[in-house]
């Protein structure tokens, strides 16, 4: 039986990742399809799915670091904080000078409390925050931790009076870049936003093997589930009978291994992913046996 397995899309600009989703299911034939964190329709790059039982180890990509190229416009805010949104304010940045600019961005490193963007896709009393943002109510989000691990300058383009800075971020899952433009641009008071973004890496899974819509077509899968649970978490190999006990979902003998890690069969199939805790290895999910 097809267990299915992790898709590393580009995504391209315009599309939403629930377009993603189910251009996939049409590719691979299945409903079976889910995401391991979105992107907006602005921005490009790195989307990682899960088709069929291989959706179960989406958990283990939502939580991993992500990496972003992308562009700050300085000068002008909008109501989404991003390119797609209607000017909000407008102030000139001519005579913001770099060193400014490179203390902002450092006060924006590092582990910091972020509030998310008012367009976000959190829920407030069961409704998007973006939703009430379109019928016109004000909303307002609580503050959260997040960790900005890198946030480099690459480019500084002045032209009239805005100012461009292209970025290299670096960050935990839950950050949002569009607000450190946002927040970037109110520190120098003269507001910031958007206006690109290509996610370059989510967790261990880079551009570098994500492939288009155009190729998927040609190769639905391209990472099969053992190959992906080997490259999101420590590996362990079982015996025989460690296999079958796994089957069953029973739980095994520990050997010492911190966090969930993947437990394969003498074939190199994964079996798996378990965690250790009251002296025993169990099971956290199984990917072989019945549905």
């Amino acid at each position: 039986m097809n267990r299915g397995g992790i898709v590393v899309v580009d995504k391209p600009a315009g599309m939403t990742s629930h377009d993603v989703v189910a251009r996939v299911r049409r590719l691979a034939g299945t409903r079976r399809v889910g995401h391991g964190g979105t992107l907006d329709p602005m921005a490009t790059g790195v989307l990682v799915l899960g088709v069929e039982r291989a959706t179960r180890l989406l958990t283990y990509v939502v939580g991993g670091t992500k990496r972003y190229l992308g562009t700050i416009r300085l000068g002008q805010s909008t109501v989404t904080d991003d390119a797609e949104g209607e000017v909000t304010s407008t102030a000139s940045a001519h005579a913001v000078p770099d060193d400014l600019i490179a203390q902002g961005i450092a006060a924006l490193t590092g582990a910091i409390q972020q509030v998310p963007s008012s367009v976000s896709a959190i829920k407030i009393k069961g409704q998007r925050a973006y939703a009430k943002v379109r019928k016109g109510e004000d909303v307002e989000l609580a503050a959260r931790p997040v960790t900005v691990s890198r946030f480099d300058l690459l480019a500084t383009r002045r032209h009239g009076d805005l100012i461009d800075l292209d970025v290299d971020v670096e960050c935990s899952s839950g950050t949002y870049i569009r607000a450190l433009a946002r927040d970037l641009g109110a520190a120098l008071n003269v507001g910031g936003h958007l206006t690109a973004l290509r996610r370059t890496a989510v967790g261990g899974f880079t551009l570098a093997e994500a492939a288009t819509l155009e190729e998927l077509a040609e190769n639905p899968i391209n990472l099969d589930i053992s190959a992906a649970a080997a490259r999101l978490m420590p590996r362990r190999e079982a015996t025989e009978a460690e296999t079958r006990t796994l089957r069953h979902g029973g739980p095994l003998s520990t050997v010492g291994i911190a966090g969930p890690y993947a437990v394969f069969d003498p074939a190199g199939e994964v079996l798996a992913v378990v965690s250790e805790r009251d002296g025993r290895a169990r099971p956290e999910i199984v990917l072989v046996g019945g549905d």
